[in-house]
């Protein structure tokens, strides 16, 4: 394991990205959890300084399990979008073909990042979904449920796309699709960046499939979803049907 610039740099074949924000009391068994699945599997946490100490937790699974674990230490809280963007940026400086974005509370099982991970073919793009057959949710009340399918109905209606699910988070990237994304860049701040990047690697022509996958509410913590978040999305979605230039036929 390398350093720069404090960020722990893994050799791995698979790179899960976790933003974390308060959340000590998930990571410390989710960590461990999702590396004894598989030994080509390693975790980049991107923690916002945390007040509750998740930083230092992850400091510590740091020096518990050395080369699988790496911590980024952002100064403050930023947006989730930008966690990912720069977790996936410091990902590329490692040895890893695939990349997993991954909520930290729980809500994305490791059972389920087995099936992804053995998911891959020449897909460039797996999107975990709850909402093709085999998927669920489970713990949420009807009202979120009813928000996330208004949501993903009217990013898939505005965008002209073919996926269930588009909002959701639990997603696997190959290399080569991380570096388009990058190259291109990405825009969005919230949980809109799950949408932006979907749609922009399938206008970019690669292939993209959906998983189902079971969605659990989170263990311990609150939700980070907010009014802003919702809004920003319902902008964002025809910001990029707008700005397309080179959009699938």
């Amino acid at each position: 394991m390398t350093q720069s610039n404090g960020e722990s740099l893994i050799a791995c074949d698979v790179l899960i990205v976790m933003p974390t924000y308060n959340e000590r009391t998930n990571i410390v068994g989710l960590v461990p959890s999702i590396l004894s699945i598989r030994p080509d599997v390693a975790v980049l946490i991107v923690d916002d300084a945390s007040p509750d100490g998740t930083g230092a937790v992850a400091d510590d699974l740091v020096a518990t399990f050395p080369g699988r674990v790496g911590v980024l230490h952002r100064p403050a809280k930023r947006g989730i979008g930008l966690a990912y963007i720069e977790g996936l940026q410091v990902g590329l400086r490692s040895s890893a073909r695939y990349f997993v974005t991954m909520d930290a509370d729980w809500s994305h099982r490791p059972e389920d990042l087995e099936r992804l991970v053995d998911s891959r073919d020449d897909a460039a793009l797996l999107l975990g979904s709850r909402y093709v057959s085999g998927g669920s949710t489970e713990g949420w009340p009807w009202t979120r449920r009813m928000l996330s399918k208004i949501g993903g109905t009217y990013a898939r209606t505005v965008l002209g796309v073919p996926f269930s699910d588009m909002t959701g988070g639990f997603k696997l990237y190959h290399r080569d699709a991380v570096v388009a994304l990058m190259n291109e860049g990405v825009n969005s701040d919230g949980y809109v960046f799950q949408i932006e990047t979907t749609y922009r690697l399938w206008c970019q022509g690669f292939s993209v499939r959906e998983i189902p996958i079971q969605f659990v509410d989170r263990v311990a913590g609150k939700s980070k979803l907010s009014r802003k978040i919702v809004i920003e999305a319902i902008v964002v979605v025809w910001q990029l049907r707008f700005q397309r230039r080179n959009r699938r036929p």
